[in-house]
């Protein structure tokens, strides 16, 4: 692999800036399994590497099972989600496709049922913020060291 540009170093700032929302995400009130599991939901559909790797081993050190890690892939036809879960994950592939057919009176409504408006926020800023994150690391083509 041929080396890209690192955004951090040339533009701190920006970097500084999405930093901030992070800080923001981890203080809401989303629980912290949940917030992971949008992060590597989106970055699977992004074939974000990076960030799948990042955040599979920030999940197993919240003690995420590894069953439920492998299944998130194809979460839609394993039995290991809650309903809220499912809801949110079904939100976040939607946001991630958005292009596709956008979001769903349907999706957004289970999510609203199943969060209330302030949690369903904070779960889309959530979605948005990987998204950002994978089209970073997808651009520039980043890598995590091998172990």
């Amino acid at each position: 692999m041929h080396t890209r540009i690192n955004i951090s170093q040339l533009e701190p700032q920006s970097f500084k800036a999405m930093m901030g929302l992070e800080i923001y995400l981890k203080e809401t009130d989303v629980d912290p399994k949940l917030r992971q599991l949008i992060k590597i939901r989106a970055s699977i559909l992004n074939n974000c590497a990076y960030c799948i790797q990042m955040h599979t081993e920030e999940s197993k050190s919240l003690g995420e099972s590894e069953q439920r890690l492998y299944a998130l892939s194809a979460w839609k036809e394993s039995p290991l989600f809650s309903e809220k879960e499912r809801a949110v994950l079904e939100l976040t592939d939607e946001v991630t496709l958005i292009t596709l057919q956008g979001v769903s009176e349907a999706i957004y409504n289970k999510c609203l049922e199943q969060l209330g408006e302030q949690a369903l926020a904070q779960c889309i800023m959530q979605i948005v913020t990987i998204n950002m994150w994978n089209r970073i690391a997808v651009a520039t083509k980043m890598t995590h060291e091998a172990d």
